[in-house]
């Protein structure tokens, strides 16, 4: 059986060939949203009493914008009865994109959405460190107290002001009085 690493980089090695990817890499993201908008349809084009031909056919006419490549995979994966490997198959493309590309994804979780000029500094001070282009995403935790927490690269800096307090605490309970 073939996986979603399997088929995301024969994709992304055809869009290469094809000096597509970028516009692959939109439509693949917009794909992606519209199953996780619609769960059920991972069950509908997997469902045995609907005929082949028709759940082709609904596929057609629900992506007949997204580019080609893209289409013509989601019409493979409905043959073989993995639709639900989409999510990972855009994960895993996204992740090659980045890769040949010299793109760093990163999160800037915060309690506040962060204004522009936070944000243009963050990526600098993570361009700096990592020696690469990196992309940042802002995502609010209004359950953060406040400070920031950054992951990038299977990596996370807390620096968080409940991390910030934990860390007091953790001292206060060492030290001997």
């Amino acid at each position: 059986m073939t996986g979603a690493k399997e088929y995301a980089e024969a994709l992304f090695s055809l869009t290469e060939e094809l000096k597509t990817t970028e516009a692959v890499l939109e439509d693949v993201r917009i794909c992606n949203a519209a199953f996780k908008e619609n769960p059920s349809y991972f069950k509908l084009a997997d469902t045995p009493s609907i005929p082949l031909p028709e759940k082709l056919s609904m596929i057609k006419r629900a992506f007949a914008t997204v580019d080609e490549s893209v289409l013509n995979l989601l019409l493979i994966l409905c043959e073989k009865h993995s639709v639900r490997l989409f999510p990972a198959i855009a994960k895993e493309y996204r992740e090659l994109y980045c890769e040949a590309r010299g793109l760093i994804e990163a999160e800037a979780i915060s309690a506040v959405a962060l204004s522009p000029d936070a944000m243009s500094r963050i990526k600098a001070k993570l361009e700096k460190i990592t020696g690469k282009r990196v992309s940042v995403k802002n995502t609010v935790d209004p359950s953060l107290l406040g400070g920031i927490k950054l992951r990038y690269m299977g990596r996370q800096l807390d620096g968080s002001l409940r991390a910030r307090l934990d860390a007091i605490e953790d001292k206060l309970k060492n030290t001997i009085i």
